[in-house]
């Protein structure tokens, strides 16, 4: 059994079929016998999965700051709702308490999470599954965006073997099981990381 941590959208603007991908993949990984960890909101995608994962009998986690606790609408529901003073320090116990990621699409909230889960893969400070379900291809722009930093040398090209895109509930979460392996950075890499601060 694996903690498979989901970033996805808290806002209610969006289409339903996300809310219904969002329910997908929260019933695939309590099916799958895992537990959830999520940014401990109820409601738009984070909601939607946490509950689909009770729903299938498995542990949610939701980790939410002070700050968002009464704006986002905590999910009173988790199993255990870990309230804390910064989004830094939200990200950093999300990722503490993951064996995997997945992403579904969201705003700039759920990007800047898979860019950093991303990143430290590339930099090899885990080696964690790192996995995009993307059925409609939301982050077509952001694959196109890697590839031109590969081609103008900004980044290079193994940084695409540090996460796997696919498509549907199922894929992400068997794609979610497995063992990562390990990128060797360059040192020019590792000058320009920014030092973890949490």
């Amino acid at each position: 059994m694996a903690t498979i941590c989901v970033f996805c959208a808290s806002s209610d603007t969006i289409p339903p079929h996300y809310i219904a991908l969002a329910t997908e993949v929260g019933a695939e990984i309590a099916r799958r016998g895992h537990s959830l960890v999520t940014g401990g909101g109820s409601v738009s995608m984070m909601g939607a999965v946490a509950r689909a994962v009770r729903d299938g009998g498995g542990h949610t986690v939701g980790v939410i700051p002070r700050a968002l606790l009464e704006r986002e609408i905590a999910d009173h529901g988790a199993d255990e709702l870990v309230v804390c003073d910064t989004m830094r320090e939200r990200k950093g116990e999300m990722d503490r308490r993951s064996d995997a990621f997945i992403t579904l699409p969201g705003g700039i909230g759920t990007l800047e999470e898979l860019l950093e889960v991303w990143t430290a893969r590339t930099l090899a400070m885990h080696d964690k599954p790192v996995v995009v379900c993307d059925p409609d291809d939301a982050f077509a722009p952001l694959r196109a965006q890697i590839d031109q930093l590969v081609a103008r040398g900004f980044a290079r090209p193994d940084v695409n073997d540090a996460l796997v895109w696919c498509a549907t509930p199922a894929d992400a979460v068997r794609l979610a099981e497995r063992s990562g392996h390990a990128l060797v950075p360059s040192d020019e890499e590792l000058a320009e990381a920014e030092p973890d601060t949490r």
